[in-house]
């Protein structure tokens, strides 16, 4: 869960909020992780208990509403996905100099080649782990280097000069929106970690991987903030790129570029996987002919991003986009374990309450924002 949460999409959002909140980010990023505990925890524990899927879950309890949550993950899996297919295009820009649209067409038949080829595909998973280690011990020194203001960050992350709701539904819905965190709880299932004696490995596992995600999350604030204090400027089409080649010089970006674009690779792989999972329960060619559907999948996210190539934007939208679903899909959650689908297990009453908080948190943000910021949404 925390590898497919520190995505492309993690790194362009938290650069770029930080270049317009400064110091005030860092509420944002508590506020956050507020909101994703409440939420990964409910929908983690319910699942497991269960072990039903989460379109399971639904259609159990009301007809019809599992295929709606399956279409409204797949949708937000789209959006993610065209997102990822603009931080191949990011990345690969970053390490060649080769235009994003076409970097982004290249990456779309490097992923397809590597999800066919099995072996391939391990070898960028390791890849991608040995390079995302390398990447946190970087972004760690750079945190350190760029001497960030601490005090004012930290005062800040608790009394900020701005509050900004557009971001909050961003960095939430880019954590534990959409198919992220309903992927996590698949995996416990796959993995046999079910039923109520495991509710403690589930909780546990949960929250953890909230908590390294936010920890990677503020050292790369404190990373940015600290170019950024000193006047000087993220470049728009690259945000995260341009506070390593700030820091590290030519070099740094060059790396920075390797590290993006095979996260932006797994990313891609992961989402179209997951997305296609939530559809497959409903159709039998989605089962029989997954590869098929799941190279469509890749081939429609990068068609969009070809037609609108503006990569920063997409990365940002596609968090916003299933920070807007996550209401939805977690009030099916809620409902259903004040259902008989629990059986004996009965949902502690402080886990539901912060789970309907997290429900009218996000409605109400997501009202505003979309009411706020119509025209840069739509």
């Amino acid at each position: 869960m925390a590898t497919s949460a520190i995505g492309p999409g993690f790194l362009t959002q938290t650069s770029s909020f930080t270049a317009d909140l400064l110091a005030s980010f860092g509420f944002v990023i508590l506020i956050s992780i507020l909101l994703d505990i409440g939420a990964q925890v409910n929908i983690w524990r319910i699942i497991a208990v269960t072990g039903k899927r989460a379109q399971e879950l639904a259609q159990q309890m009301l007809p019809g509403m599992g295929i709606m949550l399956a279409c409204l993950i797949a949708f937000g899996g789209l959006a993610f996905n065209i997102g990822n297919i603009a931080g191949t295009g990011l990345g690969f820009n970053a390490m060649t100099g080769i235009d994003a649209r076409w970097s982004g067409i290249i990456s779309c038949i490097l992923t397809i080649a590597i999800f066919w080829y099995r072996e391939a595909a391990r070898l960028v998973d390791v890849l991608v782990k040995i390079l995302g280690l390398l990447m946190i011990g970087f972004t760690l020194y750079i945190a350190i280097a760029s001497q960030p203001p601490l005090e004012e960050a930290v005062y800040r992350t608790v009394w900020p000069e701005k509050i900004d709701f557009f971001r909050i539904i961003t960095i939430v819905g880019g954590t534990v929106g959409g198919y992220i965190s309903f992927a996590g709880a698949h995996r416990l299932i796959e993995a046999g970690i079910v039923g109520k004696n495991s509710l403690r490995q589930v909780t546990r596992s949960a929250v953890s991987g909230i908590v390294i995600t936010s920890v990677m999350r503020y050292i790369l604030f404190l990373a940015a903030l600290g170019i950024v204090w000193q006047g000087k400027l993220l470049t728009g089409d690259n945000p995260p790129a341009s506070v390593f080649r700030h820091a590290a010089g030519d070099v740094g970006y060059r790396f920075f570029g390797l590290v993006m674009w095979c996260a932006a690779i797994s990313s891609v792989i992961g989402a179209s996987y997951t997305s296609m999972s939530f559809l497959k329960t409903f159709h039998p060619f989605f089962e029989k002919q997954y590869r098929i559907a799941i190279s469509g999948f890749i081939i429609i996210s990068t068609i969009v991003f070809v037609i609108d190539a503006q990569p920063v934007k997409l990365l940002i939208l596609a968090g916003a986009v299933n920070g807007f679903i996550l209401p939805i899909a977690l009030v099916l959650i809620l409902l259903a374990a004040r259902t008989k689908i629990t059986g004996d297990y009965r949902h502690p009453l402080w886990m539901q309450i912060a789970g309907w908080l997290v429900v009218a948190a996000m409605t109400v943000m997501s009202v505003v924002t979309i009411r706020n910021n119509f025209n840069q949404l739509f």
